[in-house]
């Protein structure tokens, strides 16, 4: 089970309470330009669900990286307001000959927790790259 917490304050901002960690949003149009709306959260938790199983599946596939970069968009639509379509661009930077990049895909797009969920209700295209530095 998961469970958050999250306060407002009229007329300013509003934050969300995970463990030991604090995300602040903005609530009102002044706010959008200076912090993080809701929907920036949501693509966040989808990037964040898809670089944890990068870390989780450089250990299951016994590859080795040195980071991963994650860009993600998504189209809204505004009746019903909605995402429509998620793109992302995964770039994992790796010298590794065992980095099996579309195994690695497969994987995320099977086993991620947000990934499968947002992928119920909208377009999720993806692409991953390999970046040898």
């Amino acid at each position: 089970m998961y469970s958050v917490k999250a306060n407002s304050v009229s007329k300013n901002k509003a934050s969300v309470h995970v463990k030991e960690s604090e995300f602040s949003f903005g609530i009102t149009p002044e706010m959008n330009e200076l912090l993080a709306s809701p929907a920036e959260l949501f693509l966040g938790s989808f990037a964040a669900c898809i670089l944890k199983n990068v870390e989780r599946f450089s250990i299951m596939m016994k590859f080795e990286y040195t980071s991963a970069s994650l860009d993600v968009s998504a189209v809204r639509l505004e009746k019903p307001p909605r995402m429509d379509e998620i793109k992302y661009v995964l770039k994992i930077y790796s010298n590794d000959p065992k980095l099996n990049i579309k195994l690695l895909q497969k994987n995320i797009e099977k086993f991620g927790t947000i990934y499968n969920t947002v992928k119920l209700s909208c377009k999720v295209q993806g692409v991953v790259e390999k970046v040898e530095r």
